[in-house]
């Protein structure tokens, strides 16, 4: 396929693909040139995080790069209380609310982001509930009611959740945080970027997984500011396309349905002031099969020993699917989340491949499950 050049920003893009009758593009937004993170304010924010959750582990791991022909870095945001990015910052936003006079907080959630409001809330004695989806994974919800937060269940998806947090803000008058369009989730997990920042020996590439936004804009704006050479690559699953057709066709482009086992990552509705963040950051946004992402997660396993969750697995997907492009490149994938059904994990493993060289072409997309 060709590469377009974007006439507003200079930057090389794929132009865009629509899949299926799924995508309706809603409306066109203007071309940004400010985005809303502040570096003064991520560098502030790595002092009201709890460190559980800071400077973590950073690593080649050797055992990857044979079957991905690169040399592949580990940034591990799994080994903390939450096992994902997300108290980055609900910690932020936690901190904030413990000084003021409201003490009650609602929030949407694919599972990640409850839990760790809870986790960051219930330190602070603060008034949190959770909306999620009834089909989100079981191993998530049970740990936000283990985490002491109200979890109220919706029929339907994580935008039906979105909608139903809203409604509960506005009719209790209490805080709403929405995950990426609220700045601190986003000035949150930009303190990965502050860590990956000053690496030694530098890398070439990072992969970072897509969904609301806020982990790739927040890492991607301090990557951008302080190593502009680095690519920034966000990856979500085909299944579920919004944000990456987004990115492409520089609007917000909405689809009915989606359909991947990356539950993290699986939303319809695209904020458009979080695209706007991510036109100035992202050098590239890919769309990567549910047979990529399920070996990707079995090669996690094998050779780095770690579980993951499917969202965590993307940017070894990447790797899987266009070898060439990243052959020779030094490549950091963000490992994000590690909340993971027992029984669905080994589902989708025990189906995977032990050993896996495939290319985009050889792969073939897995039906798992819709929600709509």
């Amino acid at each position: 396929m060709s590469l377009g050049l974007d006439n507003c920003s200079g930057r090389r893009h794929r132009p865009a693909t629509r899949v299926g009758k799924q995508v309706d593009v809603q409306y066109t937004l203007p071309v940004v040139q400010e985005t809303r993170l502040d570096t003064a304010r991520i560098q502030a924010a790595r002092r009201v995080i709890d460190p559980i959750f800071l400077d973590t582990p950073l690593y080649r791991c050797e055992a990857l790069e044979p079957d991905l022909g690169c040399t592949v870095s580990i940034k591990l945001e799994t080994a903390n209380p939450v096992r994902s990015f997300k108290a980055r910052g609900t910690e932020v936003v936690a901190s904030l609310l413990a000084d003021s006079d409201s003490r009650a907080v609602v929030c949407a959630s694919a599972g990640n982001l409850g839990q760790a409001l809870a986790w960051s809330g219930r330190g602070r004695g603060l008034d949190v509930t959770v909306v999620a989806s009834r089909f989100a994974p079981a191993a998530k919800l049970d740990r936000i009611r283990a985490l002491d937060a109200s979890l109220e269940l919706v029929d339907g998806d994580f935008d039906t959740a979105r909608e139903r947090a809203a409604a509960l803000a506005r009719y209790h008058g209490i805080r709403l945080v929405e995950d990426s369009l609220d700045i601190e989730t986003c000035e949150g997990a930009a303190t990965i970027g502050l860590e990956l920042a000053d690496t030694v020996p530098p890398f070439d590439t990072i992969l970072i997984a897509l969904g609301g936004g806020a982990l790739a804009t927040g890492v991607g704006h301090v990557i951008k500011a302080q190593a502009p050479e680095v690519e920034v690559i966000c990856i979500q699953p085909l299944g579920a396309p919004a944000m990456t057709l987004s990115w492409r066709e520089r609007r917000v482009v909405t689809t009915n349905s989606t359909n991947t086992i990356a539950d993290g990552v699986a939303g319809r509705r695209p904020i458009p002031a979080v695209l706007d963040d991510l036109l100035l950051v992202a050098d590239d946004a890919v769309l990567v099969q549910e047979t990529s992402i399920i070996a990707g997660m079995r090669m996690l396993l094998d050779h780095a020993g770690l579980v993951v969750e499917p969202s965590a697995a993307l940017g070894i997907a990447a790797i899987l699917e266009d070898r060439e492009r990243f052959a020779g490149r030094h490549v950091v994938t963000v490992v994000c989340g590690s909340n993971i059904d027992v029984d669905a994990y080994h589902g989708w493993i025990g189906a995977a491949p032990h050993r896996t060289k495939m290319t985009g072409a050889q792969n073939q997309t897995t039906e798992t499950r819709t929600t709509a």
